[in-house]
């Protein structure tokens, strides 16, 4: 196929192998970024097709025009690290990472879509192919779409199959790994378009390990005065033993509350996820210092890292990931309008289909990967990175190492009372064992503490009580599930946080613009 008659209409992503890619494809590896990327992919579909995913390592979301078959293909990565969103207004296709630019289209007709809500109070997260709008959709991981001027076809072209294999040994498991990461990161080093990169850095192994062996040599992390919820001092400790620098941005609650409304506009759909906000301060911090930061995501659902991992399951239970903040019978206590025919299980359960006859970590890391990764982590990471203009990479995520984590079997993942024990293992080459198998501890962010404080908690008060919170909730349900909150039961206070973006939200998008 001649290049000419192929036009890239979007990209957004980091192609990791560009270098090979280039060699391979005949392409001047001196040409600035924006051309040779161009170039990559024009040459890449011309050759391949749309198996040019099994050569691209890195993320993206990729929008390809083929003047030949007179059709628009649109593409995303395998995990989902970049995003990408379509609508199909008064005849014309649109796509964009960005859900904001299409639902602010002259002539599309935003109209809430309710299903949504109800999943997304039960999930925590806009779960599935559906967004907050109805008629604009969003293109699932390891999916293309096809639009070939009347309609719009999606297509599933990657699974997130597990096939473990047991004749190789733990240890030879983690050399394997090591081999694996050496070579995604020599990628990264190798790229001197970006002489400088900083990391961003928790207490737990998986970003531990990335700032272990990246070239990044300042680690960033976020912090707080309430110190069971602060990972700065574990974070610093380990900058401290790999000999590299490190700051702390440190979060009050004014400055987070004050954040919420600006991270909820700019991500362009709501989130019950209280890191995003976190995150986002985090990233304006570091973009004083640097455009292109690590992040370690990706590790705990390709090798099983939360404790949900390890429930066992009831007979004739779904797994409907390792979040979910509200029970339908909550859902339906709660909201007025509430549609019994819509069932939490139902972005499910085709994918469980699927999985079944694999081993049971296997089905909730598929679950996982295909839905919680990509519709709550990537989303809050892709998005509110791109709002501060930092280029986030995320090796971890990268098909080749997901492609090893597939093979491992199960009880290499959890074993010796460690969650992802054998990458602990791999990481362990190159950070001492107090770190390598430190106990997960997540990203908490002292919401929960916060929200009891009525000094701060009056604008949140107002808003789930005000004239938007009438059109959808039963006020009642809602003021009882307030006050048990603020009577002690703090572990409900995702439910509060969910409907408070909600409602921050709607009004930014569908009251505030009128």
């Amino acid at each position: 196929m001649n290049n000419d008659k192929v036009e890239i209409k979007y990209f957004s992503g980091y192609i990791r192998n560009w270098k090979k890619l280039c060699k391979e494809l005949d392409i001047p590896a001196d040409l600035s970024r924006t051309d040779r990327e161009n170039e990559i992919i024009k040459s890449a579909y011309s050759k391949w097709g749309l198996e040019l995913t099994e050569h691209i390592y890195g993320m993206f979301a990729i929008a390809i025009w083929d003047n030949a078959a007179n059709k628009l293909f649109c593409i995303r990565d395998q995990v989902g690290q970049k995003h990408m969103y379509y609508a199909v207004i008064n005849g014309e296709f649109f796509c964009s990472g960005d859900i904001n630019e299409i639902a602010s289209t002259p002539g599309f007709e935003k109209k809430l879509n309710k299903r949504m809500l109800q999943q997304y109070l039960f999930y925590g997260f806009p779960i599935g192919n559906e967004t907050f709008y109805e008629g604009l959709y969003k293109l699932m991981p390891g999916h293309y779409a096809v639009w070939n001027g009347k309609e719009v076809s999606v297509t599933r072209y990657w699974h997130p199959v597990f096939e473990p294999d047991s004749s190789k040994t733990v240890d030879e498991w983690s050399d394997q790994l090591c081999k694996t990461i050496d070579e995604i990161m020599s990628e990264e080093k190798g790229d001197q378009e970006f002489p400088y990169k900083e990391s961003f850095l928790s207490g737990g192994v998986d970003s531990s390990y990335l700032f272990a062996v990246s070239d990044a040599q300042v680690a960033n992390t976020v912090g707080y005065a309430e110190s069971g919820f602060d990972e700065s001092a574990l974070a610093r400790h380990t900058a401290e033993v790999l000999g590299k620098g490190f700051r702390t941005k440190l979060i009050e609650p004014k400055e987070y509350f004050d954040r919420i409304p600006e991270v909820i506009d700019k991500m362009g759909q709501p989130l019950g996820d209280a890191s995003a906000v976190a995150f986002s301060l985090g990233c304006a911090a570091v973009k004083q210092y640097a455009d292109v930061v690590y992040s370690g995501e990706g590790i705990d659902e390709f090798f099983g890292g939360y404790n949900a991992h390890k429930r066992v399951l009831g007979e004739g239970w779904t797994y409907l990931t390792c979040s979910h903040i509200m029970s339908r019978d909550v859902v339906r206590s709660l909201m007025l309008d509430f549609d019994e025919n819509v069932d939490p299980a139902d972005p499910i359960s085709d994918l469980w289909k699927e999985v079944q006859g694999q081993d049971d970590l296997a089905q909730k890391l598929t679950i996982d990967i295909s839905l919680w990764l990509e519709g709550d982590i990537y989303f809050n990471t892709d998005r509110t990175s791109t709002a501060c203009g930092i280029e986030l990479h995320t090796p971890f995520s990268d098909l080749r190492l997901f492609n090893d984590a597939r093979r491992i079997p199960a009880n290499y993942k959890f074993a010796e009372d460690q969650n992802k024990f054998v990458f602990r293992k791999a990481a362990s080459s190159v950070l001492p064992d107090e770190v390598a198998f430190r106990k997960k501890v997540g990203f908490a962010v002292p919401i929960r503490k916060w929200l009891a404080d009525t000094e701060i908690n009056r604008p949140v008060e107002e808003k789930l009580f005000g004239d938007t919170s009438k059109k959808f909730f039963d006020q009642n349900n809602l003021r009882s599930m307030w006050e048990n909150y603020l009577a002690g039961e703090e572990m409900i206070w995702g439910r509060i946080y969910a409907i408070y973006a909600f409602l921050i939200w709607y009004d930014l998008k569908f009251v505030d613009n009128k």
